[in-house]
């Protein structure tokens, strides 16, 4: 082991051996070394990492403190997480990162990837938000038992809505606006209206994500969406079904057209295994999912199975990615890490763009 005492210059050039796999480069050079200095034998290091407890970033953070470690001091690592910094990002004055979740068309399962991704971001240990903006069909109350019939608290003097909690998560719902057997029969502009009010009167607090559940399609409420709130990317939801993956090719398009980053394409219902013989049967089809994320050119998130211990678990209230290790459960959990390193390499890709800039 090497003498402690070390300067901070030769410091930051030994952490140019940590190399970012996904900007290929070293995380000096990428710029995201923001800070750095020692004292009392400890090295002070401040990162841009912009997703919390994504697995990749994490393992970025070991390295580095193996490398300081090498030196003989102490390491102190923070993640200066950047807030939205543009004007239009104030209606989110406290979230780093807005994660959108979108489908062709309906009945693939995008509000039941929405819920187990934002509780599995949660079960990793980031502050989560889960905000339902399928105002037409508002089910994620339900998914996440939370009680409707409850009165909704307010902070600020009554200004703006306290969200109810559930699972780690804070959330907000048409749903719990109004009462369960009351049709949401709104024209667009009401519609449009609704969810612009509750974007700025929810009082979300610090979050490090909140997922967004937009109902299904390519209509007014998802353009409100996009033009409003400061959204970091996309989860597309599709089954491997030849019509769910047309009407899929269409809402990619319609992200690209507003310069919407797609996080990638996720293939819910992929297959069923029988419980009784083991087999695995393709019910809906086979590699939709993939060949759309080719075709278009985004990457490709994953499969989740048809299994009903899925349609149980939102029945009762009880997101899957919380249950039994392994299984249906531990794919929702992969899905978790891998959209959040997606997210990592935006944000630190970004950051690498910003520094380049800066420099020139």
């Amino acid at each position: 082991m090497t003498s402690p005492d070390i300067s901070e210059a030769d410091l930051r050039d030994r952490l140019c051996a940590v190399v970012d796999p996904a900007l290929e480069t070293d995380i000096v050079s990428a710029g995201l070394v923001t800070d750095l200095d020692i004292e009392d034998g400890t090295a002070h290091v401040e990162l841009a990492l912009g997703a919390p407890y994504a697995p990749d970033e994490s393992d970025i953070a070991d390295r580095i403190r193996e490398v300081i470690d090498e030196t003989g001091l102490d390491a102190e690592l923070a993640a200066n997480v950047p807030l939205f910094e543009d004007a239009e990002a104030s209606v989110l004055p406290g979230v780093r990162n807005v994660i959108a979740v979108a489908s062709g068309k309906g009945g693939v399962g995008k509000s039941t990837v929405a819920v187990n991704l934002a509780a599995g971001l949660a079960d990793r240990g980031a502050d989560v938000g889960l905000f339902d903006a399928d105002v037409y069909g508002p089910n994620v109350p339900r998914m996440l038992g939370v009680d409707t019939d409850s009165d909704v608290s307010t902070v600020d003097g009554g200004e703006r809505i306290d969200p109810p909690t559930a699972h780690g998560l804070d959330l907000m719902s048409v749903g719990l606006l109004i009462d369960d057997d009351d049709p949401v029969v709104w024209r667009g502009p009401v519609a449009q209206n609704t969810l612009t009010d509750l974007f700025s009167d929810v009082a979300w607090g610090t979050l490090d994500y909140l997922v967004v559940d937009l109902p299904p399609g390519t209509g007014d409420v998802q353009l409100t969406v996009l033009q409003h709130l400061p959204v970091t990317g996309t989860v597309v939801v599709t089954t491997p079904q030849s019509v769910a993956v047309d009407d899929t090719r269409r809402g990619v398009e319609m992200f690209a057209e507003y310069d919407t980053n797609v996080l990638g394409v996720v293939e819910n219902m992929s297959s069923f295994v029988c419980s009784d013989c083991g087999s695995e049967h393709d019910v809906f089809g086979e590699g939709g999912g993939r060949s759309l994320a080719d075709a278009v050119d985004v990457p490709y998130l994953g499969s989740l199975p048809l299994d009903p211990s899925v349609r149980i678990a939102s029945d009762t209230g009880e997101p899957i990615v919380g249950q039994e290790a392994g299984g249906t459960a531990g794919a929702f959990r992969e899905l978790s890490a891998t959209v959040a390193n997606k997210v990592g390499v935006l944000r630190r890709h970004h950051r690498q763009q910003t520094a380049a800039g800066t420099s020139d």
